[in-house]
């Protein structure tokens, strides 16, 4: 990962792969990327509705400390996923950098809600670019 020290970032993540663009939103910019791990192997048999599965969490725990880890060194950090509710893993990331990071977690600026399934990375770049021109900073 390039060095992020003090510098501006964009943030996608959904259920199984955070992007990082750490070097800039020009056109052409490629995003770091890293990868949940792989749940297709693990079977889970649930015996009641308290019933709480300690293996995905311990998994969700270590994709969520590798994203922290990625982007803490940033000033400012824009993030971008999409789901609502329990289904969104934008959200699921606050409240976890709020709980584990809060340092980091002061440090996104804003949150957007977009369909990234449907969004190519340029159409990522170009909303990420939108939002710098809607919202200027003083650097």
């Amino acid at each position: 990962m390039p060095d992020i020290s003090n510098k501006f970032i964009v943030v996608t993540v959904t259920h199984d792969e955070t992007r990082i663009w750490a070097t800039g939103i020009g056109k052409g910019q490629r995003p770091e990327r890293i990868f949940a791990p792989d749940k297709t192997n693990h079977h889970h048999f649930r015996t009641d509705a308290k019933h709480s599965n300690a293996a995905a969490d311990s998994q969700t725990a270590s994709y969520y400390e590798e994203i922290a880890a990625s982007i803490a060194g940033a000033a400012e950090i824009l993030l971008i996923g999409h789901g609502h509710g329990k289904a969104s893993s934008m959200l699921h990331l606050i409240q976890y950098l709020e709980r584990k990071h809060p340092q980091t977690a002061h440090k996104i600026i804003d949150a957007l809600d977009e369909n990234l399934v449907a969004l190519t990375e340029p159409q990522i770049l170009s909303i990420a670019r939108s939002w710098v021109e809607a919202h200027p900073r003083s650097d």
